[in-house]
């Protein structure tokens, strides 16, 4: 299994096909995320990390910078297909994610929104609630934040 990050204009024909299924299986078959498209334009303009075993994708997260969705950098669309959980993999996908931020890209905070029953993973990775619990497309969430 290899970890990638790429920008937008640097993915694959297939790896952008592959991080479109995914995301599409968990938010909107697993989930049943279906009030607001999974692809805004921010896409374009992130870094897209992901987890790839031979050519298919069983881990991703969009790494944001700052100024984007917030006024800090934040985390977001981070998945780990099914059969793949339970074996340490978000918290590898986390972990690296925050690693990118800080020493790529320079960014002191980072924010997102966690849904609430991963509160604990990103905790194990320093984050913070910031909020009381509120509803995000019919799912329990809370913002937190790592300094």
């Amino acid at each position: 299994m290899e970890w990638k990050i790429k920008k937008f204009n640097e993915l694959s024909i297939d790896e952008l096909y592959e991080i479109c299924k995914i995301r599409y299986e968990v938010f909107v078959c697993e989930q049943k995320i279906y009030q607001e498209n999974d692809f805004d334009d921010i896409d374009k303009e992130v870094f897209h990390l992901f987890l790839q075993d031979n050519e298919k994708i069983v881990a991703y997260e969009r790494l944001i910078p700052s100024g984007l969705t917030y006024e800090e950098a934040s985390i977001g669309r981070v998945l780990v297909l099914n059969e793949y959980r339970r074996k340490g993999i978000a918290s590898e996908l986390v972990k690296r994610g925050v690693e990118f931020l800080k020493k790529e890209l320079k960014e002191d905070t980072i924010v997102l929104s966690a849904q609430l029953y991963a509160k604990s993973l990103y905790e194990t990775q320093g984050f913070k609630v910031m909020s009381d619990v509120y509803d995000e497309v019919d799912i329990p969430h809370v913002k937190m934040k790592l300094i």
